[in-house]
């Protein structure tokens, strides 16, 4: 029992290093859906964009009022930040949307960023709309939705012809693009990187032998792979918060899961059976060290976790 205190020791440092990490806390606190729209053949040719949204606000962002004073732009005091001279701002604002979607103030400089980030409270519903000054010239897309918590689309510029757009065409065509790759990959990090953690404790609780690691990483194997899975899925759908709240109910389930893997194939693969205690020991200790650092590193490193 020896290695089995060792390792709740180390539990317990390692929890209190987690809980010791300064996380600030705020009233608006906590991940926000995001939207992306990226461009792909666009050239080097001056042009702005924004995403015309079917309501007149989202979160901060709002039409304008009317009012010289909210008025987002460059030269305007307190908007320096903006991306649009008055000039930009003012095309954008004087464009009449054929469905009367929203001019929500928010715009990007596409020629030089390549893709618009739209990452707290974009709209639901919306259009991308570019601007190019140079010809005076329009170009807009139909309605698109945000279909994840982090929607992506892809908007490929080849072959559009700025001379020939017609007054309020849709000639633009975004596609949803999510990033199943770069998921798929993440999800293969977080698998592997839960897998050396517990065959690290396993090794403190004296389980040693080929076959019994061999059997702990066939089982959190399995267990993980649901695991994972259900996990992206509620991040899709809903997520980082569900993703931590399904995290901690999951968890729980693994842990009763693997508690009686362990109770039962350990002893058959040992020559000296462990004892029903230890291999639960064991569990809990493993699924607590893996589950901590899984939580940590959703905040240090969002786009592994």
């Amino acid at each position: 029992m020896k290695s089995s205190r060792s390792a709740a020791l180390f539990l317990i440092l390692f929890l209190c290093a987690v809980l010791a990490f300064p996380v600030p806390v705020h009233a608006d606190t906590g991940p926000k859906p995001s939207l992306r729209v990226r461009f792909e053949n666009l050239g080097e040719e001056l042009c702005y964009g924004t995403l015309l949204s079917e309501k007149s606000s989202t979160g901060p962002q709002s039409a304008w009022d009317g009012n010289p004073e909210t008025a987002v732009y460059r030269e305007n005091p307190g908007y320096e930040y903006a991306d649009f001279s008055y000039e930009t701002w003012l095309a954008f604002a004087e464009y009449e949307d054929a469905d009367g979607y929203y001019f929500l103030q928010v715009g990007w400089t596409v020629s030089e960023t390549k893709e618009m980030a739209w990452t707290y409270y974009p709209p639901q519903n919306f259009k991308v709309l570019l601007y190019f000054p140079q010809e005076g010239v329009f170009v807009s897309s139909g309605v698109c939705k945000r279909y994840a918590f982090d929607s992506y689309y892809t908007v490929n510029m080849e072959g559009l012809n700025i001379g020939s757009v017609s007054a309020g065409g849709e000639e633009l065509s975004p596609y949803r693009s999510y990033d199943y790759t770069g998921e798929i990959l993440s999800l293969l990090a977080r698998i592997v990187i839960t897998i050396l953690i517990e065959i690290g404790v396993a090794l403190l609780f004296g389980f040693r032998s080929q076959k019994q690691l061999l059997y702990l990483i066939v089982t959190n194997c399995i267990t993980q792979v649901i695991l994972n899975v259900l996990l992206n899925v509620a991040n899709y759908f809903s997520g980082q918060w569900m993703f931590l709240f399904l995290y901690a109910v999951l968890e729980i389930f693994v842990f009763i899961l693997e508690a009686a893997a362990y109770s039962i194939g350990m002893k058959k693969l040992s020559e000296r059976p462990p004892k029903t205690a230890v291999c639960i020991v064991y569990a809990l200790v493993a699924n607590a060290l893996s589950f901590a650092a899984g939580l940590a590193l959703s905040f240090l490193l969002p786009g592994i976790f």
